[in-house]
């Protein structure tokens, strides 16, 4: 299928400023993460897939996270679908949520451990969620940061 054009200027000039790395929520996990001492590599390159990378990714354990955007990943509770061009975005978006499918059945098969969170799911709890399930795989027990038990700190 050929790319569309796009609908209008405006719309040309908002899709091209989307950032695919270091989005805000992401930033905010790794913070939290680092903070709690974790240490983890970034945008690393999914094992025989070309042009697929985790965006957080924990090599010894084999611990793959993903921070998907609600829009381009379609998310159920506030992916938007465009009224213009409407049948191009349904395909490209359609395609995207084949491509996460695939990637995550790729690594399982790999042995990692796939960790999918939306881009509106709350830090905290998604480094958690990270940190316990890291913790889980390596056998160690959690390491939390300072102000987890006292929020004043």
């Amino acid at each position: 299928m050929a790319p569309a054009k796009p609908s209008s200027p405006g719309v040309s000039a908002r899709m091209s400023r989307q950032t695919a790395r270091d989005t805000t929520p992401e930033l905010a996990v790794r913070k939290l993460l680092h903070a709690a001492g974790l240490r983890y590599r970034l945008h690393v390159k999914v094992p025989g897939m070309p042009r697929r990378t985790i965006d957080i990714a924990f090599p010894g354990p084999k611990v793959a996270v993903f921070l998907d955007g609600c829009f381009w990943h379609g998310c159920p509770e506030h992916a938007t679908h465009p009224k213009a061009n409407a049948e191009w975005w349904r395909a490209k978006l359609e395609k995207n949520m084949a491509r996460d499918r695939e990637t995550t059945e790729h690594l399982h098969a790999e042995g990692w451990t796939v960790l999918r969170f939306w881009e509106h799911e709350r830090p905290e709890v998604v480094a958690q969620m990270v940190s316990r399930t890291r913790d889980a795989l390596i056998g160690s027990p959690p390491v939390l940061h300072p102000r987890a038990h006292n929020p004043q700190a």
